[in-house]
């Protein structure tokens, strides 16, 4: 990932400001952004939070995201690294581990948890790469890499790398669009691949009972 960074209050201010700048349809004035907007508090308090506990203020980090915890029903551990124009949409019940890794421009929906599958003090949690959208409820876990320009569907369980420019969608994820994408997650359009596997096997089914018949 490039190294895109700028100073702390600049990068407080480009949080705050972006539900605005990315015209979010919900949005009809800034001072909604003060009391509707849980993600972007979230991130912001992250913001605050990692750079003191770089600075090896650990406790002091860990407790300004657990008071944010508690306002913001969003757990995201001071520790972890998080790009520029992060969005995290609605936000109720988001979790980012502490060695998560999250590229710049990335949209995240509420529910969405990039956790671990290991209590090993080694990385343990997700990167994600630019421009990537996870869907509401998702589940990424792991040391794993979700490629730039991917998307991930709602309620889907991810525990393998997940290449760029590709929809992942299921239980376990499977990729079941290989193309490139814009940033919007229609779910409307996602394609049905379990579908197609069941669909597949009752034809081969049919086909075997012919021979038979």
């Amino acid at each position: 990932m490039k190294n895109n960074k700028i100073g702390l209050f600049k990068q407080i201010k480009e949080d705050f400001f972006f539900p605005y700048h990315k015209e979010d349809p919900a949005l009809n004035s800034r001072w909604e952004i003060f009391f509707n907007y849980p993600g972007v508090w979230s991130i912001i308090n992250y913001r605050i939070a990692h750079k003191v506990y770089n600075k090896g203020f650990h406790l002091l980090g860990r407790a300004i995201m657990g008071i944010n915890a508690i306002f913001a029903s969003i757990d995201i551990h001071p520790s972890a690294k998080i790009g520029r124009r992060v969005f995290i949409d609605h936000g109720i019940g988001v979790v980012i581990g502490e060695t998560a890794i999250i590229g710049d421009d990335v949209l995240i929906y509420q529910g969405v948890t990039l956790g671990g599958v290991n209590l090993d003090k080694v990385k343990r949690h997700p990167t994600v790469e630019r421009n990537v959208v996870i869907g509401a409820g998702a589940k990424v876990l792991g040391d794993i890499t979700i490629g730039e320009n991917s998307k991930i569907g709602a309620n889907s369980v991810v525990v393998s790398d997940i290449p760029k420019n590709t929809t992942a969608v299921g239980i376990p994820a499977k990729i079941f669009d290989k193309k490139n994408h814009d940033r919007t997650l229609d779910h409307n359009n996602i394609p049905d691949g379990y579908k197609q596997i069941i669909q597949d096997l009752e034809n081969r089914v049919k086909a075997l009972e012919a021979i038979k018949s």
